[in-house]
């Protein structure tokens, strides 16, 4: 199969879908990887590196056009919508629960979109988002840091405090792989952190690992309010596999935040979970509302694109090869996880969450 790696366009987007051990892996199975030109460059990947795993260099318009799969990182913007096509298989983040144009786009073009988010086993796990959750969470913590500081907009705490001075307070809803992973860098920041979740054995779970330095709480109107209104920094980090995201904090609960606190709603790629929360990117990071900072890039693992581009490579080269060895039938038959990846195909969607977000597309 001719595999297509463009180069992201995605604001500040600096990964790339494969890396030198995914092109090695391809090229030795007998299938042919087209690079576009630089696509690696901001992952530390140059050129010469792909040409000697025997990738070809190529501009973006033959990465797309000549290639039977294309591999990707983020969604397409419309500046690439003129590239997909009715015989193309295309592997990438997709989030189309909250992206009518582009899920309209895919079943006018009648694309085959494998989306990363929507790969899940039986037992429910998320294997190709797992690592850019993982990257995220531990992001969330670093960048809440920052937007508490009085350059950022925020209100000059110190996530840690220092001796005399309470710690910052880090209320983070949703205990995942991202809230999980933001729980434990704030607290080794020093930070008071307040996890709450739906999940009984997932909050025993990070009591345990933490030895109680944390205070865990069932998830409920109620108690996201009161937490809402004494958190320094608060981190949304909730997941409905492929679907939008739920609206668990109201506008009025942001507005009983202290003035310059600080919001990082990570599942804003899925519509967010935060009333006030529209995307944002790496370029115009943050905005203020209600005396609040706000920040919601979509994307936030480009800030260290070769930690997250090596991740990202590991977890999906294997089903990457999969496609590529037996065609997407076979491959989605073989594979139950693989075939809930499968978001639209011949004009028709097959993922029930995108269904559930755009009913009158689904019939």
């Amino acid at each position: 199969m001719v595999i297509g790696v463009p180069r992201e366009i995605k604001d500040g987007e600096h990964r790339v879908a494969l890396a030198i051990p995914g092109v090695d892996a391809l090229v030795r199975a007998g299938h042919e990887v087209l690079v576009e030109r630089g696509a690696g460059l901001d992952s530390g990947i140059p050129d010469e590196e792909y040409q000697q795993r025997g990738a070809r260099m190529v501009d973006a318009a033959t990465a797309w056009h000549d290639a039977e799969m294309v591999v990707k990182v983020k969604e397409p913007l419309p500046q690439e919508y003129d590239f997909l096509r009715p015989d193309l298989i295309l592997f990438t983040y997709l989030h189309l629960a909250s992206s009518r144009e582009l899920t309209e786009t895919l079943l006018e073009r009648r694309v085959a979109a494998l989306g990363y988010e929507t790969v899940q086993t039986e037992g429910g796990r998320l294997p190709l988002l797992e690592p850019m959750s993982e990257v995220a969470g531990k992001l969330a913590a670093q960048v809440g840091s920052r937007c508490l500081e009085s350059a950022w907009g925020g209100r000059g705490v110190l996530l840690g405090g220092v001796t005399g001075v309470p710690p910052a307070e880090v209320v983070i809803i949703g205990c995942g792989t991202v809230g999980r992973n933001a729980a434990q860098v704030a607290i080794g920041l020093g930070a008071q952190v307040t996890l709450l979740d739906i999940d009984a054995d997932r909050l025993r779970h990070m009591e345990e690992i933490t030895h109680g330095n944390l205070i865990t709480l069932f998830s409920n109107p109620y108690a996201i309010a009161r937490c809402v209104g004494y958190a320094d920094l608060l981190i949304g980090a909730v997941l409905i596999p492929g679907g939008r995201a739920p609206r668990l904090v109201t506008e009025e609960m942001v507005r009983s935040m202290k003035p310059g606190g600080a919001i990082i709603d990570v599942s804003v790629d899925q519509g967010g979970c935060i009333e006030t929360i529209h995307p944002t990117s790496h370029s115009e990071p943050t905005y203020v509302m209600h005396d609040v900072v706000h920040y919601a890039v979509p994307n936030m693992p480009a800030l260290v694109p070769r930690t997250s581009t090596l991740a990202l490579t590991s977890v999906t080269l294997p089903y990457v090869g999969a496609v590529a060895d037996l065609g997407l039938d076979d491959a989605c038959d073989r594979d139950p996880a693989l075939a809930r990846g499968l978001n639209t195909r011949n004009g028709r969607i097959r993922c029930r969450a995108v269904a559930d977000a755009f009913p009158d597309l689904a019939g």
